[in-house]
C-alpha cells in the first residue's frame, strides 16, 4: 500500500522527493494543489484531492505542517484525515505543541496510532536526508516504520512515548534560536568596534563556540538575502512562543529563552517576519545605530 504525504512546504517537499528516491509508492495531498501536481510529475507520485482521500488510500500518512493550527485543519476537518477508514499510522513530524499531539491521540480512531517525529535540520538536511528524526514512541514501535524514516533523516531517536518527540524538538530549537540570537549580538558587538562581520564570523566559527548550524548557515549569517529563506524570523518566534507556554504549565522559568522571544517579536514588529532568522543579525546591528 503507497504512503501518504501531506504537506510540501520547503522541507516537506526535500523529504517527499527523499522517500520516493527509496521506491517508497507515495499519494500526495497539499493545500496547493499545483505544488503537489508539480512533485509528483517530477517522482512519479499520485495527487488527492483531500486529506481524507489520502487517509482512504494509504495505510501510512506523513505529515509535515506548519504549525497546531494548519495540523488542526488537515486532521480535523470534514474532509480530514481522521475521517478516512484506512490509516493505521500518523507520522507528525512538523514542529507542533505536546497538547495538540496529545490532542491528536485522543481523537484518533482506534487501532489507529498517532506518532509525534519532528526533525532537527534546515531544508539543506532536509534535502540530504540527514535529519535527526525524534520519535514519540519506543523502539518496538517505530521499527516497522524505519525504512520510512531512514530515507528521511540520517538517525532516529526513540524517546518511549507519545509527546516526548515534540518535547525535545521545543527543546533542540529553544537552543537554536537562543544560539542566533547570541551570535547576531556578538557580531552587531565586534562590528560596532570595526571588525567586519565577515572576518568575526571566521574568528567565532573556528572557536570553542562553533557549532554545526553556523558553519552550514554561513551565507546567511554573512547576507541573509543572498540565499533561500530556510526557516523564518516569524517561524522562529512561533516555537519560541509554544516552548514558553511549555515551561509555564510545568512551572519552569526560562529567562534567557524569554528574552530571545522578545527579540524575534521586536523584529517582527519591524518587519523581518518573512526574512530568514539569520536576518536577526541584521536586526541587532541596526538597533546599534
Amino acid at each position: 500500500m503507497p504512503v501518504g504525504f501531506a504537506g510540501l512546504g520547503r522541507m516537506g517537499r526535500e523529504m517527499a522527493v527523499n522517500l520516493a528516491a527509496k521506491g517508497v509508492d507515495l499519494v500526495l495531498w497539499n493545500r496547493s494543489r499545483d505544488k503537489a501536481e508539480a512533485l509528483a510529475a517530477e517522482i512519479g507520485a499520485e495527487v488527492v484531492d483531500t486529506p481524507r482521500a489520502l487517509s482512504e488510500r494509504c495505510d501510512v500518512v506523513v505529515t509535515m505542517l506548519a504549525d497546531d493550527r494548519a495540523s488542526e485543519d488537515v486532521h480535523f476537518g470534514e474532509d480530514g484525515l481522521f475521517a478516512g477508514a484506512t490509516t493505521r499510522c500518523f507520522i507528525e513530524m512538523g514542529t507542533m505543541s505536546p497538547d495538540h499531539i496529545a490532542d491528536l491521540v485522543a481523537h484518533a480512531k482506534e487501532g489507529t496510532r498517532v506518532i509525534d517525529a519532528p526533525v532537527s535540520g534546515a531544508t539543506q538536511a532536509a534535502r540530504d536526508a540527514q535529519l535527526l528524526i525524534m520519535a514519540g514512541c519506543d523502539e518496538a514501535t517505530g521499527a516497522p516504520l524505519r525504512p520510512i524514516l531512514n530515507a528521511m533523516g540520517r538517525q532516529t531517536v526513540f524517546l518511549g512515548q507519545a509527546g516526548a518527540g515534540a518535547v525535545m524538538k521545543l527543546g533542540v530549537n529553544m537552543l537554536i534560536h537562543g544560539l542566533n540570537q547570541t551570535l547576531a549580538e556578538a557580531l552587531a558587538l565586534t562590528k560596532a568596534a570595526g571588525i567586519p562581520r565577515a572576518r568575526a564570523f571566521d574568528v567565532i566559527e573556528a572557536s570553542a563556540a562553533a557549532a554545526p548550524m553556523l558553519s552550514y548557515r554561513k551565507p546567511l549569517y554573512l547576507d541573509d538575502s543572498a540565499g533561500d529563506v530556510t526557516f523564518t524570523v516569524a517561524l522562529a518566534r512561533k516555537d519560541m512562543a509554544v516552548t514558553a507556554a511549555l515551561a509555564e504549565s510545568l512551572s519552569v522559568r526560562l529567562p534567557q529563552s524569554q528574552v530571545t522571544l522578545a527579540q524575534l517579536e521586536a523584529a517582527i514588529t519591524e518587519g523581518f517576519a518573512a526574512r530568514d532568522m539569520a536576518a536577526m543579525v541584521a536586526f541587532m546591528e541596526d538597533r546599534t545605530r
